[in-house]
């Protein structure tokens, strides 16, 4: 492994434990055991060492998802998992790293977000003309529109505030929101398995 894909890796770790604001390269390079000078021979600042921390999340992110993909018996199997794995790492997340990215690196985080490259804001069609073929949505669901859907459903966690009273709820709320929206374009095969996966 290269220096840069150590130190991003180690970044990403100190910026979900600790927020990003409270890490500095010198805290970094001390972790590393390397000299900060080292460091920014390969980063030249925090925002751009936080785009490339940003960049290895979506590269993962999307090779975990066509994992999963791959290996689910069905599509809703797969979303299933997918949502557990996004509730995971949400509350495996410091709420300090999403309110230093909205607070001190909101460019970094919109310029992703305008790119659908944030983690979980990604294309949806795949998924949903899968569940087409597996008899699982219904065939008359216009698929630009329903990804458009869920991409925001996804998107509304992030634009909460953390700070507010309902902050625990908002993983239980996106994700009843979800659900309920596939109930929505699912065929009856569609909403057996719904009803099966939801009551595990």
């Amino acid at each position: 492994m290269d220096y840069r894909q150590r130190i991003i890796e180690e970044a990403a770790h100190l910026f979900r434990t600790y927020g990003i604001k409270t890490v500095t390269m010198d805290m970094l390079a001390t972790r590393m055991s390397i000299s900060k000078r080292t460091i920014y021979e390969v980063f030249k600042d925090k925002d751009e060492l936080l785009r490339g921390v940003i960049a290895s999340m979506i590269i993962k992110q999307k090779e975990l998802m066509e994992k999963i993909l791959g290996e689910s018996e069905n599509v809703i199997e797969a979303i299933f998992k997918m949502l557990d794995l996004m509730s995971s790492h949400f509350r495996n997340m410091s709420p300090a790293f999403l309110l230093d990215m909205k607070r001190y690196h909101n460019k970094v985080l919109s310029k992703a977000g305008e790119a659908d490259e944030l983690p979980y804001y990604s294309d949806n069609s795949e998924i949903l003309l899968r569940g087409i073929r597996e008899g699982l949505f219904r065939e008359d669901i216009d698929i630009s529109i329903t990804n458009k859907c869920l991409v925001e459903v996804t998107r509304l966690g992030n634009d909460m505030d953390i700070n507010s009273p309902d902050s625990m709820m908002n993983e239980d709320m996106i994700r009843n929101i979800y659900i309920n929206y596939l109930r929505g374009i699912s065929t009856l095969k569609g909403l057996e398995l719904i009803s099966f996966y939801v009551n595990r």
